[in-house]
C-alpha cells in the first residue's frame, strides 16, 4: 500500500493540465489592433453616409421622421468615434 500524497508536494503525474503563462499586455494590445483599425473607419464612413442623408432630407423638405431616421444614427456613430479616441488615446 502506498503512502498517501501531500497536495503541497508536485507530482510528476499530475491531473491537473499546466496552463501557458498569461499573455503581456503588447501582445494583448497586438491582438486588439486589428479589430479597432476596421472600427474607426467603418464609423466614419457611416457617419458620413448618415450626416449627408439628415442635410439632404432636411434641404428637401422631407418628412421629420426621414431626418431622424438619418440623424439618430449619425449622432451615434459621432460619439461612438468620441468614446473610442478617449479610450484609446495615449498619455
Amino acid at each position: 500500500m502506498t503512502a498517501p500524497r501531500n497536495p503541497s508536494e508536485p507530482s510528476s503525474a499530475s491531473s491537473v493540465p499546466s496552463t501557458s503563462p498569461a499573455p503581456s499586455a503588447s501582445s494583448g494590445e497586438s491582438a486588439a489592433r486589428p479589430r479597432m483599425g476596421i472600427v474607426r473607419p467603418v464609423l466614419w464612413l457611416l457617419l458620413v453616409i448618415t450626416a449627408a442623408g439628415a442635410m439632404a432630407s432636411f434641404s428637401e423638405g422631407a418628412a421629420v421622421l426621414v431626418g431622424a431616421a438619418f440623424g439618430i444614427p449619425a449622432l451615434a456613430c459621432g460619439g461612438a468615434l468620441i468614446v473610442q479616441h478617449y479610450r484609446n488615446r495615449r498619455p
